[in-house]
């Protein structure tokens, strides 16, 4: 992660609201909960960000999308801590996102102990394949059930690489969005999830994004 990247701890949100410069959508269910609490043991602070709605669509997934970047490559990382859900305990990453049903998102999943990066085009989510291995459903990975984990992903042209807890997983490759969009945090389903230290380094150009 560049020295120079921007980090959202949420420490001077007001509890209970979402935090100031996101904007919270959903592809189909309920829309999600965002809010800003306060948390023992947070990785910096007091305070982190946690989707609450609990509706259990099994295709729904809401995201939280930061409005002030615009970005075709990035390298974004978020400390995630998974809290409960019986469908799923996801927590992802969002990037070349353009509205609720076109954008990429690589996702962490304590239930399945996996990382998968997807697609979501048109409204439908599929998982891309392993580069390298032309298959491959993300890789299995110990995916913190408790307590917090770390999920970054690079996003350089069509290269995309994947770490969790500082330790490179995989690379995808693909070509479905070029263009530039807006980054942010994502669940699925049940997922009650939280997250913490957002840090987003803008690959385009030198400068960073502005808070």
């Amino acid at each position: 992660m560049p020295a120079d990247a921007l980090m959202i701890d949420f420490e001077a949100e007001a509890a209970g609201a979402v935090p100031s410069g996101f904007t919270s959508a959903v592809n189909k269910g309920r829309p999600g909960a965002w809010r800003v609490e306060r948390v023992v043991g947070a990785p910096s602070g007091a305070n982190a960000v946690v989707q609450t709605d609990a509706d259990r669509t099994n295709s729904r997934f809401p995201v939280l999308i930061y409005d002030n970047l615009q970005a075709t490559d990035v390298d974004l990382s978020v400390r995630f801590q998974p809290v409960s859900g019986r469908v799923d305990q996801a927590a992802g990453l969002v990037w070349r996102y353009r509205d609720p049903n076109n954008y990429y998102v690589v996702r962490a999943n304590a239930l399945e102990d996996n990382v998968v990066l997807y697609k979501m085009e048109n409204g439908k989510r599929s998982d891309l394949p392993v580069r390298g291995t032309g298959s491959g459903y993300g890789v299995d990975a110990d995916v913190p059930d408790q307590g917090w984990g770390e999920l970054r992903v690079t996003a350089r042209g069509p290269l995309f690489e994947v770490y969790l807890g500082g330790r490179k997983l995989f690379e995808v490759e693909d070509r479905t969005f070029t263009g530039a969009g807006r980054v942010g945090v994502w669940t699925k389903a049940d997922s009650v999830t939280r997250f913490d230290d957002l840090r987003i380094a803008n690959l385009d150009a030198a400068s960073q994004p502005s808070r």
